[in-house]
């Protein structure tokens, strides 16, 4: 233990060698400049106790490496910036900068501007995703299609059969004189129905078409899109069904591209229709290779 003298020479009192020591160091010395004044061999915690509530001259401290990154988040914030964006600028952690920024509080024409720049950020991100998502999704269907170099009458009607088997009406046990009747709002479906019933040997003049459309929607405009799909005039199409419209429901196909939807008939098909239901069950049994599998269209029940 290193020995301090209670009283050093040329000092009345230990009352007067604190009194010295706070003087000098309100006079910027140094704890090691003071302890040499006073007669001490180090400063001790005698000096300790006495310099304790007095602040150090900035000269003693040590330079720190963030006293400019400090200044600078300050500065950023006294102009209204966001934790994040001055995160993003001086690469300090957000728990420093909330000790740091505490108590700069921003005023509200800078929350405002905040809050607008933040918005508009947000949907930057979201178009920004947005557009990767469809340069995914355009790439993978532009791979897929060209995979596919033709397609075989074989293909048609594997395809022809399962579109109809899932958008098409069937026969049910009460009602076992269904037409053949397919009804989509997607033009290309439309299409490969209208190319399989070709293959089959159906023309236009064997088919009934009607459009069924909110009321709310454009019937004309509709009705001559659907026309130009199916290369069947507007006057040979059956009477528009017109769907009421329910103010308290939300509705996405809405705007200039809604045309409601297509149905397609055939007349005097309740024998197709039939075959449709065993062409499928032949599908499936084929596939499975197996006993015989109970489907809904044959009997309406599973």
């Amino acid at each position: 233990m290193k020995y301090e003298p209670v009283i050093t020479p040329g000092f009345e009192s230990r009352e007067e060698m604190r009194e010295t020591a706070v003087r000098l160091r309100l006079e910027g010395h140094s704890k090691k400049e003071i302890a040499a004044a006073l007669g001490f061999k180090t400063g001790g915690r005698t000096l300790s106790t006495w310099l304790k509530d007095i602040p150090p001259p900035e000269w003693t401290k040590r330079p720190n490496a963030k006293d400019d990154l400090r200044e600078k988040a300050i500065a950023m914030r006294g102009d209204g910036r966001s934790y994040s964006e001055i995160q993003r600028e001086t690469g300090v952690s957000k728990s420093t900068l909330s000790a740091w920024l505490k108590d700069i509080p921003l005023n509200e024409e800078q929350r405002d501007a905040l809050f607008q720049r933040q918005v508009s950020g947000r949907e930057r991100r979201a178009a920004g995703i947005r557009a990767q998502h469809r340069a995914v999704r355009e790439r993978t269907i532009s791979e897929a299609f060209a995979q596919v170099q033709a397609m075989a009458e074989s293909e048609l009607f594997v395809a022809g059969v399962i579109a109809y088997m899932a958008e098409g009406a069937k026969e049910k046990p009460w009602r076992t004189s269904e037409q053949v009747c397919f009804a989509n709002s997607d033009p290309r479906m439309i299409l490969l129905f209208q190319k399989w019933l070709e293959l089959l040997g159906y023309t236009t003049s064997d088919l009934r078409v009607r459009l069924a459309i909110h009321e709310s929607g454009d019937e004309m405009k509709a009705l001559e899109f659907w026309a130009e799909v199916v290369g069947i005039p507007v006057n040979s199409f059956g009477k528009t069904t017109l769907k009421r419209h329910n103010p308290r429901t939300v509705r996405k196909n809405t705007g200039e591209r809604y045309v409601g939807c297509l149905t397609i008939g055939v007349r005097r098909s309740s024998a197709l229709n039939r075959q449709i239901a065993g062409w499928f069950e032949g599908i499936i049994g084929v596939l499975l290779a197996g006993p015989e599998v109970p489907l809904k269209g044959r009997s309406g029940v599973v």
